[in-house]
């Protein structure tokens, strides 16, 4: 019984050691639904205008239903900080499949799913709000929420000096 434990203790610990133990998002629990009850999404045209009214940043997202990427990405909204921030928002959230043209007007690096963007309360694309990286700029962590927090926090800073 012993030497079992012990063996098996060595193949926990040498797994550990390897990365092959799982991986498991703190999102991982949240439904797949971009949490509409506590994120107040609006459709493109009218979050526009609120935006412009309230004098609001606005964080766009383009996804498709289809996509494993962005349910994985829709559960980032359940957390509670995601949620406490979107408050200083306007957020907007488009099924990039059912309106391909508005997607291309934002194919700022390709027409990739899921897509994020900040905008100042004019419309505005702030085109220097996104990950560093050359390629998918504008595809955020999938699984957790303090990339898309820190750029919240970004947006709100730019949109507060102009």
């Amino acid at each position: 019984m012993k030497r079992r434990l012990v063996a098996f203790g060595a193949v926990v610990l040498v797994a550990g050691f390897s990365g092959c133990m799982p991986y498991t998002p703190s999102t991982a629990n949240y439904p797949s639904d971009w949490n509409p009850k506590q994120v107040a999404w609006q459709p493109y045209a009218l979050g526009l205008r609120a935006a412009a009214r309230d004098n609001k940043p606005i964080v766009l997202v383009f996804y498709t239903d289809w996509c494993p990427h962005c349910h994985n990405y829709s559960r980032v909204f359940h957390d509670p900080r995601v949620v406490e921030a979107s408050r200083a928002f306007v957020m907007i959230r488009i099924e990039r499949d059912g309106d391909p043209e508005l997607s291309q007007e934002y194919n700022l690096d390709g027409d990739y799913i899921p897509r994020t963007f900040f905008l100042l309360p004019s419309g505005e694309v702030l085109e220097q709000l996104h990950p560093e990286r050359t390629d998918f700029r504008y595809f955020l962590d999938e699984y957790e929420p303090d990339e898309l927090l820190q750029l919240m926090q970004q947006a709100r800073e730019l949109a507060k000096k102009r």
